[in-house]
């Protein structure tokens, strides 16, 4: 295949790029920021687009970040690649940061209360989800029956509260990417062709020049003698 590496990465080594990049999450952003700001749109679809990925960052759909950010998009007319883009607001920096806070406040929006044995049982609730997903798949191709408690539990703890938790911090970051970005990316595209254009006048007045000396050439040579 021809993209295909010549020697294959170990896997650790493919595990440790997924959570830091080999040239670190700065130069990332930067290669975002780039491709975002040369998309062919109007800045305020580009815009929109930045806005659905940042508000779909604050969502538990994991694995369907893309396409649920693409959903939002379409429904706010923005640029559907730059919220599949915008994505990566969400990265293994920050995603910490957004499900912890999430959840206390979905929690404290539903009116419940964490206390230090719910933070302590976190790790096993995840463990008891995973433990169904795994049991019932299995169950779909055998004869033994479904589970649902643990998905039951992982979803009344932690699912729930971080989708109630994080609409609010999801549209109040969407909205400031939305404002911060818009400016940018139209300051980005009026320079870019201011650029376009000085280069299209030089190549112009390249070839104007290049007309005149063959003008000037033809008037200087003397006419052919009659043989």
């Amino acid at each position: 295949m021809v993209f295909k590496r010549r020697e294959k990465r170990p896997f650790l080594s493919t595990l440790r790029e997924s959570v830091w990049p080999r040239s670190g999450w700065t130069r990332a952003f930067h290669y975002v920021k780039h491709r975002v700001n040369r998309l062919p749109d109007q800045p305020h679809r580009i815009a929109r687009g930045v806005f659905a990925g940042v508000f779909i960052s604050f969502t538990p759909f994991f694995g369907f970040h893309f396409l649920t950010a693409a959903a939002v998009a379409l429904m706010v007319r923005g640029n559907i690649i730059a919220s599949l883009l915008a994505t990566f607001f969400g990265n293994p920096i920050t995603f910490p940061i957004i499900a912890v806070s999430s959840v206390k406040l979905g929690q404290w929006m539903l009116g419940r209360t964490v206390d230090g044995h719910q933070v302590d049982t976190l790790g096993e609730t995840f463990l008891a989800a995973g433990h169904d997903l795994k049991h019932n798949i299995v169950a779909a191709f055998t004869p033994a029956q479904t589970e649902w408690g643990g998905l039951a539990q992982f979803f009344n703890d932690i699912w729930l509260p971080y989708l109630v938790g994080g609409f609010i911090p999801g549209i109040v970051s969407g909205l400031i990417c939305y404002y911060v970005s818009l400016p940018i990316i139209d300051a980005y595209q009026k320079r870019r062709r201011t650029r376009l254009k000085e280069r299209l006048e030089k190549i112009r007045a390249k070839l104007a020049h290049k007309r005149e000396e063959r003008k000037e050439n033809n008037r200087q040579e003397p006419p052919a003698e009659d043989v």
